[in-house]
């Protein structure tokens, strides 16, 4: 569209200045775009870029030079100063029970200047690394081309800007986010840095969503409703995240916790079907998508690079912010205190309102709204057990993950039993308990008053909680108690009538249209979640209730409809109709989970390991070999799709966890337990990676305060983890990690090129009594190797034999257990 309109007002030859300018506008958009589009298919073109690998620490480093450069010497002349410098740190820290170690890798950090200088800087954040199966289009590579062609944007701007920037292009945020770290922790320019803007993915595309700010700082917020050109942002979305509900961090955490600074969390979230899948590719990314970010970032970082906030942010750290867009047009944001006045107001004026109808009724309406409150709430538990009920059955039936490709069918089913549940219970209400005596227009009023105060319970406690996103039920408040009171001398003249009907629906249209949008927003992002959630928590279950609270929520305001009306045994009918026919095709196995669509693939993620186990005794002989295929399943289906297609994997190579081993006996990557509730092991001939592991015991000795202090050395591949655990009595007072106390049993390692071997040490106090059978602690060591160099004849042909429908997510492995 922006070629032949350029080509029409081109083609247009007059002197018309307004013309040319709209032309101008419109080539220079289009030249972004092609930019971030190149940038973005060379950079996924690569192929995966995990920490280590040569497509990461050369290639793609490469090409970001290059690119660095040549935006340097094409704004020479311009007023601003770029200045590149490759920082390869070294470091360890504790995050979420991991200890993290890292060795040179690599960050490309990227400062711009007016040319006379500047104190204080903003840090636009991206990666380029990603992980080892998959392109990484849109984790992280599409971030890396939009801050590409923000940087190229702002050095070619005629005039200064009031700060500075600093791009940084970090190397490994998915190695347990330490490449931030390095920077945020060592790097010299990291201490003029007041706060940040990290650009992150959960999907493939679509908008990019503001799902973290802060912590506080509420310049920060008003700075993106004031500059955002396509606003997209909730304050849901960020309690929902840092409530630890969803299983991920971003590099924000790192610059909050460890560099002290505030700032903007943006991520990608549509299509998380594909993240961290071989289908995260370039031409699965809209240009609308490029441009949409490239525009918001561009204008946000201009902003803020003008803005006398930033100069000493923390003067402005002053409380929360409630803030939200509106379907993508305008973004809103208040102060949290401002927000806990608005809310209070709603329910004062909810109590004004229910005690005025109380007036002169000698407490009779006040009794006739609790039982209708019971009635609501009996309702709602009663739905939520019954679509409970079905879930698990399904589950026990072995039908789970049956929406995965076909989403609306779950909607079909649990929708339809929690919306004739819900006017199943009111209709028993209406015909059984009130009668037919009461006037229906009475009894409907009542239930509206019902659910009016109920939203503005729940409005009360989630804003005496502090919660910012108290502001949903607020909403949910004072627009049907505003539009009531405009509509009750209409209701008390002609009852129920159809124009009544649809007056009350336009009054409820902005709160309902908000709600459906942030419902839709929480099952885009957790759908694609419970595809990789493991083998533990049934996804019916979770699904079942997240639908289920929908048709709650939604139907709220629509339930005193069922008294209004003179019969619900058609929808009734209807209802049940959908859910029977519905629960037939799922429970007749007729609906796939799976899909390999090209144009919309729903692929099951599967892990497999090619690995080789060697445990050794406590004089260091070599106790116990083996070798296999360790396959685990990232969803609750385990192998019950793939058996059909590969019988040798089957519950008769189920295997357990040994909980006196290290991690169970199993080379796990991260202490992700899911992994290993459901595992399978089929015996093949060993592997021989290259860089097998050399790991020796450097020094012993007894300390003046009576612990034991071991040194170690360990050479091998770019990932390796670190499992300890002592024996009975034997306690870790002291190591080489972080601060030198240690926090956890786990410890990642990663390095990049060129690293030396890792050398580090552990303090153990020894029980009262040693044992000399069993010795002190028991170390095991995990080799991965990714890559095509280290591929095994038998993982290929075990992975040739997949389905389409299946994305395994495979590479070798080692584990290597050792007494001392």
């Amino acid at each position: 569209t922006k070629i032949s309109e350029l080509r029409a007002y081109l083609n247009q030859q007059d002197d018309n200045p307004t013309r040319q300018t709209k032309a101008h506008m419109y080539l220079a958009s289009l030249l972004d775009v092609l930019d971030m589009s190149k940038a973005l298919h060379i950079m996924a073109n690569v192929g995966p870029r995990p920490v280590g690998s040569v497509e990461n620490e050369v290639l793609t480093v490469n090409y970001l030079l290059e690119q660095v450069e040549q935006i340097r010497s094409e704004s020479i002349a311009g007023p601003h100063a770029i200045t590149l410098d490759l920082q390869r740190p070294t470091g360890s820290f504790s995050i979420k029970n991991v200890i993290s170690y890292y060795d040179r890798i690599t960050n490309i950090a990227v400062r711009l200047e007016p040319k006379d200088g500047a104190q204080h800087f903003m840090l636009a954040n991206c990666h380029f690394d990603s992980v080892a199966n998959s392109p990484g289009a849109s984790d992280d590579a599409v971030s890396c081309a939009v801050m590409l062609e923000v940087l190229r944007s702002l050095a070619s701007l005629s005039s200064p800007l009031t700060h500075g920037v600093i791009f940084l292009f970090n190397g490994a945020e998915e190695n347990v986010l330490q490449a931030s770290h390095g920077f945020i922790t060592q790097h010299p320019w990291a201490k003029q840095v007041k706060a940040f803007v990290n650009l992150e993915a959960a999907g493939v595309g679509g908008k990019e969503v503001v799902f973290q700010t802060g912590p506080e700082n509420p310049w920060l917020v008003q700075a993106y409703v004031h500059a955002a050109v396509h606003p997209f942002a909730s304050v849901v979305g960020q309690e929902i995240f840092q409530s630890g509900i969803i299983p991920s961090e971003t590099d924000f955490r790192i610059y909050r916790d460890f560099g002290n600074i505030p700032g903007i969390d943006l991520a990608f979230i549509e299509n998380g079907f594909l993240y961290h899948t071989k289908y995260d590719t370039a031409d699965r990314i809209l240009t609308d998508s490029i441009q949409r970010a490239g525009d918001n970032i561009l204008a946000l970082l201009k902003h803020l690079l003008m803005s006398e906030k930033l100069a000493d942010s923390s003067e402005y750290r002053h409380g929360n912010m409630v803030f939200f867009d509106v379907l993508g047009v305008v973004a809103v944001a208040y102060p949290a205190r401002v927000g806990t006045i608005i809310n209070y107001m709603a329910v004062m004026a909810t109590f004004l309102y229910l005690a005025k109808k109380n007036k002169g009724k000698c407490g009779h309406y006040l009794r006739d709204l609790a039982l209708g409150s019971c009635v609501a709430l009996l309702s709602w538990f009663a739905t939520l057990l019954s679509v409970l009920i079905v879930a698990l059955v399904l589950t026990l039936a072995g039908c789970s993950m049956f929406w995965y490709s076909h989403f609306s069918v779950a909607i079909a089913l649990y929708g339809s039993a929690a919306a004739a549940k819900i006017l199943l219970v009111h209709t028993l209400a209406k015909n059984l308990y009130y009668g037919v005596s009461i006037d229906l227009n009475i009894l409907g009023e009542l239930f509206f008053d019902v659910s009016l105060l109920l939203w503005c319970c729940v409005l009360l406690c989630l804003t005496l909680r502090g919660l910012c996103s108290a502001y949903v039920p607020m909403l949910m408040v004072a627009f049907p108690l505003a539009t009531k009171l405009l509509l009750s001398s209409h209701f008390r003249c002609r009852g129920a009538s159809v124009p009544y009907a649809v007056l009350y629906l336009l009054g409820l249209t902005l709160p309902y249209v908000h709600l459906m949008f942030l419902i839709w927003v929480v099952f885009e992002i957790f759908c694609p979640i419970l595809g990789r959630s493991g083998t533990k928590i049934p996804p019916e279950v979770v699904l079942a209730c997240l639908v289920t609270l929908a048709i709650i929520l939604l139907s709220s305001y629509f339930m005193h409809f069922i008294y209004l009306a003179r019969s619900s045994r058609r929808v009734l009918t209807i209802l049940g109709s959908l859910f029977a026919v519905m629960l037939l095709l799922v429970s007749s196995g007729l609906i796939f989970p799976y899909s390999s669509d090209p144009d919309r693939p729903r692929p099951k993620r599967i892990i497999i390991q090619h690995t080789t186990r060697t445990f050794h005794t406590l004089n260091g002989l070599v106790e116990h070999e083996d070798s296999g295929l360790w396959i685990n399943s990232c969803d609750y289906t385990g192998m019950s799709y793939i058996t059909p297609h590969i019988p040798e994997i089957n519950d008769t190579i189920r295997t357990q966890r040994h909980d006196d081993l290290p991690f169970g006996g199993f080379p796990g990557y991260l202490p992700l337990p899911f992994l290993i509730k459901k595992s399978w092991y089929l015996p093949v001939p060993a592997a021989s990676p290259k860089s097998p592991l050399e790991f020796r015991l450097v020094s012993k000795q007894v300390t003046e305060w009576g612990t034991i202090k071991m040194s170690f050395e360990a050479k091998g591949p770019s990932h390796m983890s670190l499992y300890l655990r002592p024996n009975t009595g034997v306690s870790l007072s002291s190591w080489s990690f972080g601060n030198n106390t240690p926090q956890s049993n786990f410890i990642f390692y990663s390095h990049g090129l060129g690293a030396p071997a890792w050398h580090f040490w552990l303090e153990i106090q020894p029980p009262s009594e040693p044992s000399a059978e069993k010795g002190l602690i028991s170390v095991a060591v995990s080799c991965h190797y990714f890559g095509e160099a280290h591929r095994t004849p038998q993982l290929d042909a075990l992975l040739g034999r997949f389905p389409a429908w299946s994305f395994p997510s495979s590479w070798v492995s080692s584990y290597h257990m050792f007494r001392y």
